[in-house]
Order: structure tokens, then C-alpha cells, then sequence
């Protein structure tokens, strides 16, 4: 444990890895595996993983603007906890003709305030350009969020040459790319905490 991190009370920052790919057959589940334990590894972050599938998102379908927090349905309001839960998340995502999965997009649409002032990285997979374009046009997105894209990720072209019954077995420039990233990655939800802060004091008054 980083004796400075817990000196400055900033050993428990939650980090969410999320699995962004829902289809059958994905190879994001096991790319998200190895990252996840590579976060429990760094030992800077409350590592948690969360999966889109598992949480089943039906297409946007809140009758109010989520900046309002005024959720209907009950998979709104435990996908907002979630969210809220986190102080950083790291999005294990496919390239799906230069762009992000609809899964993901759909995940950021449903809520806003719970997104804001946090940083966020991107594992991006696929073939030649190991799904950099999907991280390009997902950023946009970020930004809108009022979320802090960090530059630092990791990108893994060729994906299936990496993964083999189930297991994704990654490359030492994957590996500390992972290593780079989490450690900026840590640096920005620090630095961003006292604005999360001060926005959870504004909206309890």
C-alpha cells in the first residue's frame, strides 16, 4: 500500500473496469479479466469490475432528462448507484465501425450528474488499429459528461492472435501500458476529488 495515498486518505478511490461489449462470444470478458487484476495488482484503487451485459440496459427509456436524477425504472436507479459508486472507470471497449459499441453509449446516455469530474481510460481491442477510433469518437461523448478522457490507454491490435480458450494473454508493451495508465489514471482522481466533493455538498443542500 502507497503510504502516501492512505496518508492523504485516498487509498479506498473506487475504480470501475467495465466490460462494454455485450454480444455472445465477446472477447472483452477476458480483456476485461486481465486489466481488472492488473488494477487489484497497481493496489491504488478500490478495483471493481462491471459488466454491461450482465446489466442489461434496455435502449434508453426515462421520460426525463437524466441531468434531472429523476429515474423511473428500477435498472435506471441501480445503474445510477453504480455509477455514482465510482470515482474512475476504465472502459474495456471493441471497435464497432469507428465507433464505440452501442452497449456503451447507451450506459453513458442513461445518467449525467453521477459521470461528472471523474477521469476515465480506455483498453480498446481490434485489428490493425486496435480500436483506437472507437476511443477517438467515444472521448466526445466524455467530454460532454463532464467526465476527464485521460491520454494514457492501452490498445490491443490483433486481439484474437492474444486470446485463446478464454484466456487473453497480453504483451509486455500491453502490460505496462496498463501500468502507465493506472498510474495517471490515479494521479487525475485525486486531483478531481474536491470537485466531485463539492458537487455532492451542492446537490444535498
Amino acid at each position: 500500500m502507497d503510504p502516501a495515498a492512505v496518508g492523504n486518505g485516498l487509498a479506498r478511490l473506487r475504480l470501475h473496469t467495465v466490460i462494454c461489449s455485450t454480444r455472445p462470444g465477446r472477447v472483452g470478458e477476458p480483456i476485461a479479466n486481465w486489466f481488472h487484476a492488473a488494477a487489484q495488482a497497481h493496489n491504488r484503487f478500490d478495483a471493481r469490475l462491471v459488466d454491461l451485459a450482465a446489466l442489461n440496459l434496455p435502449i434508453y427509456d426515462e421520460p426525463r432528462h437524466p441531468r434531472l436524477a429523476q429515474y423511473e425504472h428500477e435498472h435506471t436507479r441501480r445503474w445510477s448507484a453504480s455509477v455514482a459508486a465510482a470515482d474512475a472507470f476504465v472502459f474495456v471497449t471493441p471497435e464497432y465501425n469507428y465507433g464505440p459499441p452501442p452497449a456503451l453509449l447507451n450506459a453513458l446516455n442513461y445518467v449525467y450528474n453521477e459521470w461528472n469530474y471523474k477521469p476515465a481510460g480506455f483498453v480498446s481491442y481490434g485489428g490493425m488499429s486496435g480500436g483506437i477510433r472507437a476511443v477517438l469518437a467515444g472521448k466526445m461523448t466524455l467530454n460532454t459528461l463532464k467526465m476527464v478522457p485521460i491520454l494514457e490507454g492501452v490498445a490491443i491490435p490483433m486481439v484474437a492472435q492474444h486470446v485463446a480458450n478464454g484466456i487473453f494473454t497480453p504483451n509486455e508493451i500491453m502490460q505496462s501500458s496498463a501500468k502507465v495508465m493506472l498510474d495517471e489514471l490515479f494521479r487525475w482522481t485525486a486531483a478531481l476529488k474536491p470537485l466531485r466533493s463539492e458537487q455532492a455538498a451542492e446537490s444535498a443542500r
